[in-house]
């Protein structure tokens, strides 16, 4: 079971083998303790073995475990090593030791990712091998659409159970569109209490004629985010929580019509949005709506300790502020150019706001238009060109185009694929994706952060279908972001298949409904639901 993904930097495999017993032990060493308690948990639902606490380093001879930091390793990084010793697990920090019981897990093969043994006499064994591993990039992330289809706080805790299993380690929490708002805010109540429900969904792409006529919704209290957060702590996952401005908004809107563009439209008209598309439906730009999400934010930080905030900022329709005499008396006030300079504004103004609060701002790379806002970070999704520019001016860079990463775009041509959006994009496309672009200098390339793969719900209606856009798919990126692996077309693609047989399994496991190799199962398809595939590969970008 040395098929591992993502791919370690080094793998010795030695003769022999470490056996788990009844008498196994578990040490932790000083500051692995959180580790500890989650591996023992985990390997004693699945195989049965008590996994007693072992007191000292000593304990993990011959057939325990041992998990202890060394401070010359880099901070993600782990040495492994199973041998007649015992097996040791060494990182650089807890989330160094945390990816090494990982690596752990896959090498007893798929029944350890079960919560019940399904044989006690059976043999729990690892070959003898030493890894050294470490991340390429610090920033390896998913992002995930709650608002257009509600995930329940159960499975978004089971998703982050799926990102540590890859290796990743950012969660980008996507919690506000126009289709809902799902983010508990006590100061207002109302963006819950109407602006997390809509009367009835589009099935399907806009275009579609087909309705689901029942209501849909949902939001997350805040004791409920604040156990979401300590569970991804625990798995070494910081979460990222978007809140979309100035554009994406006609749920806020509809819940509290002041923030709309009143002198344009009769915003007390509004409901949350029911269908997809880029909605012209926009915050004001007034200091009215900058204190009214300044007091959002506020409630926002407390909840979360992560260093970045991400406001959305893209496909910001400018026609309201266009035909709007408060905007554009806002655009005159400011000296500003135009409505591009005026979004600009906006974001800017939020990118000070956090900045002062000892936080940083992640955009779209729209944030670029009309100028970016110093410290801001931008996550660059309509292909490169956001991405090098922004590095190129010194900014941080999440590297996210839709042509490579975008998992709600359709894996096969066949006429079989539920609902295809956009181009194909295979498992052999996502794993020959490259973060850096050829472009940058080394000075430069060194403002990309990393990596993330985004997971957009309209034509998504449940978990099950999450899970088949986003797998096998997520496995692939999870080794491009983690793996030093050669430029694309010097990928070996016929391994990682290789090693995929064997990643299946786990999948199984863990109960991921994830596209089979051979094409969607019966059940997986939608046949007469409309998409919208394109033809041809994918602009570059």
């Amino acid at each position: 079971m040395t098929e591992l993904i993502p791919q370690p930097r080094s793998v010795v495999v030695g003769s022999g083998e470490v056996r788990l017993t009844a008498h196994s032990r578990l040490y932790a060493g000083d500051a692995t303790e959180g580790v500890g308690n989650w591996l023992r948990t985990v390997l004693q639902q699945a195989t049965g073995l008590p996994l007693h606490e072992g007191r000292e380093l000593d304990d993990a001879c011959d057939d325990g475990i041992g998990l202890q930091l060394d401070p010359a390793l880099g901070p993600e990084e782990y040495r492994f090593a199973s041998d007649s010793n015992g097996i040791f697990i060494e990182g650089g920090s807890p989330a160094g030791v945390f990816w090494g019981a990982q690596t752990l897990r896959q090498l007893l093969g798929p029944d350890a990712y079960r919560r019940a043994p399904l044989d006690r006499d059976r043999t729990w064994a690892v070959p003898h091998l030493t890894i050294q591993d470490s991340p390429r990039f610090p920033w390896r992330g998913l992002m995930l659409d709650v608002a257009r289809h509600f995930m329940p706080k159960e499975g978004v805790l089971r998703y982050l159970d799926l990102l540590a299993a890859h290796k990743l380690n950012v969660f980008h929490f996507h919690l506000t569109d126009d289709q809902g708002w799902r983010v508990q805010i006590k100061r207002y109540p109302k963006l819950t209490e109407i602006g997390s429900w809509r009367a009835r969904t589009k099935f399907g792409h806009r275009a579609s004629p087909l309705w689901d006529d029942k209501p849909h919704g949902g939001y997350y209290t805040q004791d409920d985010i604040r156990e979401i957060v300590a569970y991804a702590a625990e798995r070494h996952i910081t979460v990222v929580p978007e809140i979309d401005v100035p554009g994406h908004s006609q749920a806020a809107i509809a819940a509290y019509p002041e923030l709309g563009n009143t002198d344009v439209i009769d915003t007390t008209s509004l409901s949350v949005w029911d269908t997809w598309g880029i909605n012209s439906n926009v915050l004001a730009p007034t200091d009215n709506t900058l204190r009214f999400y300044e007091g959002v934010f506020e409630e926002l930080l407390e909840l979360f300790p992560s260093e970045f905030i991400h406001v959305g900022g893209d496909e910001c329709l400018k026609d309201q502020w266009k035909q709007s005499p408060t905007a554009q008396a806002r655009i005159k006030e400011l000296g500003l150019a135009d409505e591009d300079e005026l979004q600009s504004w906006f974001i800017g103004h939020f990118d000070k706001w956090l900045s002062a609060r000892g936080r940083r701002l992640v955009g779209w790379d729209e944030i670029l238009e009309g100028g970016l806002a110093d410290g801001a970070v931008v996550s660059s999704w309509r292909g490169y060109e956001g991405g090098i520019t922004a590095a190129r001016a010194g900014h941080d860079v999440v590297m996210c185009p839709e042509q490579h990463v975008y998992l709600d775009w359709r894996q096969d041509a066949g006429e079989d694929e539920p609902v295809p959006i956009a181009h194909v994009r295979t498992l052999e496309d996502v794993y020959r994706f490259e973060p850096v672009p050829s472009q940058l200098t080394e000075a430069e390339a060194r403002h990309v952060l990393g990596a993330q793969a985004n997971v957009w719900t309209e034509v998504m209606e449940d978990h099950a279908r999450v899970d088949y856009q986003t797998f096998p798919r997520l496995a692939a990126f999870a080794e491009v972001a983690w793996s030093a692996l050669p430029a694309p077309v010097e990928r070996d693609f016929a391994d990682f298949e290789r090693r995929m047989t064997a990643h299946y399994p786990r999948l199984d496991a863990l109960g991921v409904a994830y596209r089979p190799p051979t094409g969607p199962l019966p059940w997986q398809r939608r046949p007469g639901v409309l998409g919208r595939p394109k033809d041809g590969p994918p602009p570059n970008a």
